[in-house]
């Protein structure tokens, strides 16, 4: 796979629902599905799939840890896989390059590139900043699918 026209087309028909996968130290995956989508990282630039994720959750401390995921998506027996360093921004995760007033409207727009919508952002603003909230960028270094 060379671009991620597949991979953004997966993502539409499956309403962003991903599998995120992530090894634990012991060689072992930690896998759970979020909802995800195409987004440049806004920090590097890089082509990237982002999610939201809650604070505190094992996948936010393997990601920590390992600084790499993979996440796929799939349609029917079609699926795409991209795979590539983790990059976090949130109240737990700050990024120099990135203001940390930023990082509500960052969640609104990776939650919309993962085919999200709201009718009360306020009301998402804050349920995102008491759950610790976390924007999560998988480059892609590497993808790969069938057919």
């Amino acid at each position: 796979m060379t671009d991620l026209s597949r991979v953004g087309k997966l993502a539409l028909a499956e309403h962003g629902l991903a599998t995120i996968a992530v090894a634990r130290a012991d060689g072992t995956v930690h896998a759970s599905v979020v909802n995800a989508g195409l987004i440049d990282d806004p920090v590097t630039g890089r082509k990237s799939v982002g999610f939201v994720a809650r604070g505190g959750t094992r996948k936010l401390a393997l990601l920590r840890e390992s600084g790499l995921g993979t996440i796929v998506f799939r349609r029917g027996w079609e699926w795409a896989s991209v795979q590539g360093g983790a990059h976090l921004i949130g109240p737990d995760d700050p990024d120099p390059a990135f203001p940390a007033d930023g990082v509500p409207q960052l969640l609104r727009d990776v939650f919309v590139a993962a085919t999200g919508t709201h009718d009360d952002w306020a009301e998402y603003d804050r349920v995102m900043a008491a759950e610790r909230r976390c924007a999560v960028f998988i480059a892609a270094e590497r993808m790969y699918g069938n057919p």
